[in-house]
């Protein structure tokens, strides 16, 4: 490596890896990919939100949009899009425009999906 050259950061989002434990409110201004655990509030705005598989989060949820591998305890909320994958388990209330739920994942809660002005509040207790 050139000592001249500036060092650039190949990063594409924040990341909370595997060896950490967050306690709180975590707020992002970019995607935020979590493989550790979390407790708390996690809000991501206008910006996308992955939980991978093994990770904990014991938190409410607000993204852009969610993706689910891993295990949920708390409300999540999406401006457009929750897609909870085969690993993925949710206790709690989904919120969202549009909801894709994998054979083998798992929810308990209330999902409302769809155009929120007309949309219905469906109580869901399923394992596909």
């Amino acid at each position: 490596m050139d000592p001249q050259s500036p060092i650039s950061e190949r990063r594409t989002n924040a990341w909370i890896g595997k060896a950490l434990r967050v306690e709180g409110r975590v707020i992002s201004h970019e995607d935020l990919t979590i493989d550790g655990d979390i407790e708390g509030s996690i809000e991501v705005g206008g910006h996308n939100l992955t939980i991978l598989p093994g990770a904990s989060v014991k938190a409410d949820l607000a993204a852009k949009t969610i993706t689910i591998s891993g295990s949920v305890m708390g409300n999540v909320q999406a401006d457009e899009t929750v897609d909870l994958r085969a690993t993925g388990s949710v206790t709690g209330n989904i919120r969202a425009p549009r909801f894709a739920m994998a054979e083998g994942a798992t929810v308990m809660g209330k999902v409302e999906g769809g155009d929120w002005s007309t949309s219905r509040m469906s109580d869901v207790r399923a394992e596909r």
